[in-house]
């Protein structure tokens, strides 16, 4: 039970903004407590997604701006972790056009002029979107979505080799009883939340997740937390699109 408590922490101090506290003795890099990182990980979509919803709630009345202060909260709830990641993948892939080592890019402290439009035009694709779904009231397929968008995380720690120590560490906490109570325990909250619908967001969360995910792969020639983070930032814009295109 401790090591559950402990990845529940340790997910949204990692992945969110959210303050979260330690003790000096826990210990974070324990097999147990990773995989319950992971095992959380959807769950973090979940809050970051209610609380954006909560927040709209609030700032309703000033109608579209209410929408689009909203959506950017979003993305810094999450400390813009996988907006990042977006500008070091698409320097990378560049660099590769030009015969430079792609590892050795997405590694440097310092971004390009390519990172910076494409991170320019995910941004703006993001939160335009996430704008439209709150305008029109799409609240539980909006959280469905970062429900989805995690969960195809996982699919990739379990399935992918990677050039990175710590998501090595992560693929080899991440157990098939970890990945198969996530899938189950998600699937059944967005089923409350979207119906039989969720398995639509499911479906092309999933199949988008890793055609996204190899197409950076096949460019660049590996995998990390990097190439995870802009996958993410991707397939949410694409189901934000989905979503306004099926449910209007």
């Amino acid at each position: 039970m401790k090591s559950l408590y402990l990845g529940l922490k340790f997910a949204f101090s990692y992945f969110s903004i959210i303050p979260v506290k330690f003790n000096e003795h826990d210990d974070l890099s324990s097999k147990d407590v990773l995989g319950s990182m992971l095992l959380f990980l959807p769950l973090v979509g979940f809050v970051l997604g209610t609380l954006t919803v909560g927040l709209f709630h609030l700032l309703e009345p000033l109608s579209w701006y209410g929408a689009l202060f909203s959506a950017v909260v979003y993305m810094m709830l999450y400390g813009f972790l996988h907006t990042e990641a977006v500008m070091d993948v698409a320097d990378a892939i560049y660099a590769s056009h030009s015969g430079k080592d792609a590892y050795d890019i997405i590694k440097e402290p310092t971004v390009g002029a390519m990172g910076i439009l494409w991170t320019v035009g995910s941004v703006l694709l993001k939160i335009s979107g996430i704008t439209f779904l709150l305008m029109h009231h799409l609240f539980a397929p909006f959280i469905a979505i970062l429900i989805v968008s995690r969960l195809g995380l996982l699919i990739l720690f379990y399935t992918q080799t990677f050039r990175s120590t710590f998501a090595t560490q992560l693929k080899a906490s991440l157990t098939r009883n970890y990945l198969l109570s996530a899938l189950i325990l998600f699937s059944i909250i967005g089923l409350f939340l979207a119906g039989v619908y969720f398995f639509t967001i499911l479906l092309a969360g999933l199949l988008s997740t890793y055609l996204i995910a190899t197409f950076i792969k096949s460019k660049i020639g590996f995998m990390n937390g990097d190439v995870l983070g802009a996958t993410l930032e991707n397939v949410e814009i694409l189901l934000v699109m989905m979503v306004a295109l099926l449910w209007l």
